[in-house]
């Protein structure tokens, strides 16, 4: 059962975002030829902690497939520095990010998404709209059940092959996105 989600089959909010790879990227930047993934994480959450080795690995995945990732940091930084830009350069070297992280200080990104927590994920078509709003895997802070099903991976190749989203998609959990006052 689908749930009910104003964000789901709306164009993918454009951005121009500072990268701790150096830079700025762009939503076209990250865009590949059969879609994106856009999810919104931060340095400190036990539960972004719990899963950056499978953002990685599903990161690698989906770029075999044709389909292109990125994180977005959008938490104040003023009220938890941990998750600073500068923290963020760190964060994404220790866990070996292959794709781009990016700083979303004024928090503009995050509001055009309505993203809620971290991790927060977006799949997006080829066509830029939001198809998918779930979570990676029911892993949540826990290794993988040895033959859990990979919610993400699984919506990303049938986004790719019909441009929608699972008609099933499970909230993901995590921490609050520490909004500026």
């Amino acid at each position: 059962m689908r749930v009910a989600n104003p964000v789901l089959g709306v164009s993918a909010p454009n951005f121009s975002l500072p990268s701790t790879g150096g830079g700025m990227v762009s939503l076209s930047d990250i865009m590949g030829e059969r879609g994106a993934v856009i999810v919104f994480i931060c340095n400190h959450c036990p539960y972004v902690k719990a899963i950056t080795g499978r953002l990685v690995s599903d990161a690698a995945a989906l770029a075999e497939q044709g389909i292109g990732f990125a994180a977005i940091c959008s938490n104040d930084a003023v009220s938890h520095p941990g998750d600073s830009f500068d923290n963020m350069v760190v964060f994404a070297k220790e866990n070996g990010f292959n794709f781009p992280y990016l700083h979303d200080e004024n928090q503009d990104i995050a509001r055009a998404y309505d993203a809620q927590c971290t991790p927060d994920f977006f799949g997006l078509s080829a066509d830029g709209s939001i198809e998918y709003r779930g979570r990676i895997d029911k892993g949540r802070m826990n290794p993988l059940p040895a033959g859990a099903k990979r919610d993400l991976l699984l919506a990303m190749e049938q986004i790719a092959q019909t441009g929608k989203g699972p008609e099933e998609q499970i909230a993901t959990a995590g921490c609050s996105i520490k909004w500026k006052e």
